[in-house]
């Protein structure tokens, strides 16, 4: 059966939250959340609008079961970064890779940067 609740529990899952994570960048508690993927207390259509702009979450998915989880994310959010923090077009690049990089993915390369921190650290070690 494929209903809000089931949705709610699914993002909460794919998103890797705890009911207490997931619930409080919305404003709701652990046992909120707990209710609602369990069917006893309905979303309001604040929270529904909520977890759509926070969770960068399909309106209509997550409503209806059409579509897509997850929105694109938005190439005017990443031109912001890069005014911002002046980057360049590799920059740029690099961001928006890393940001459609999937879960796994990003993993790999944070563990081999921080490999590649402490064999730096273990060089200067080395000459000191």
């Amino acid at each position: 059966m494929n209903t809000i609740e089931n949705r709610i529990k699914l993002l909460r899952k794919t998103l890797g939250l705890s009911m207490e994570k997931f619930g409080e960048k919305i404003g709701l508690s652990k046992t909120t959340i707990s209710r609602v993927e369990s069917g006893d207390s309905p979303l309001t259509q604040k929270n529904i609008k909520l977890i759509c702009s926070i969770y960068n979450v399909d309106y209509f998915w997550l409503t209806e079961g059409t579509g897509e989880m997850f929105l694109e994310f938005p190439d005017v959010a990443i031109d912001m970064i890069v005014e911002d923090y002046k980057l360049d077009e590799i920059d740029r690049l690099l961001v928006q890779t890393y940001i459609e990089t999937n879960d796994e993915d990003r993993k790999v390369i944070k563990n081999f940067l921080q490999t590649f921190a402490k064999k730096i650290e273990q060089k200067k070690d080395e000459k000191t």
